[in-house]
């Protein structure tokens, strides 16, 4: 079967499966080896000035005890803490730690790297198409925005 051949939905999970590998390079290279790939999905999720676990997990698509779980690793890394949301102090907030903030920019790093090499094989133009396009397809498939 030639790659033309392949669903796009496939095309497009090889390359952020691709990507999501050198981005777990990139941390253990940098000292992150203590946190596995999973851990750096739900990581992923969390937003700058903190989230709730329960939009951390329907976010990942786990279940809230699977996010609780991966959530404790982080904490137990340094990577994550729970403090309490200042807009409702009953409830709790996962944000980043300094070593999360630098883990996050590790990882920003990697993706930018990433993209500058698919930009220097697709070239300039096709990267901005393929960019707008699945700017354009977020716009049907992603409710969290």
């Amino acid at each position: 079967m030639a790659n033309d051949e392949l669903p796009v939905g496939l095309l497009m999970f090889i390359s952020f499966r691709y990507l999501e590998g050198r981005v777990h390079e990139a941390l253990e290279a940098a000292g992150y080896g203590d946190v596995s790939i999973a851990q750096g999905r739900v990581a992923a999720r969390i937003a700058p000035g903190g989230s709730r676990l329960t939009d951390i997990a329907e976010q990942a698509q786990i279940t809230k005890q699977t996010a609780g779980f991966l959530v404790d690793q982080l904490e137990k890394s340094g990577i994550v803490e729970r403090v309490s949301d200042p807009m409702d102090k009953r409830a709790r907030l996962v944000r980043f730690t300094e070593r999360g903030k630098k883990l996050s920019a590790t990882a920003d790093a990697a993706v930018a790297e990433v993209e500058a090499e698919w930009v220097a094989h697709l070239g300039k133009r096709h990267m901005d198409q393929l960019r707008r396009a699945l700017s354009e397809l977020r716009e049907v498939t992603d409710p969290y925005m």
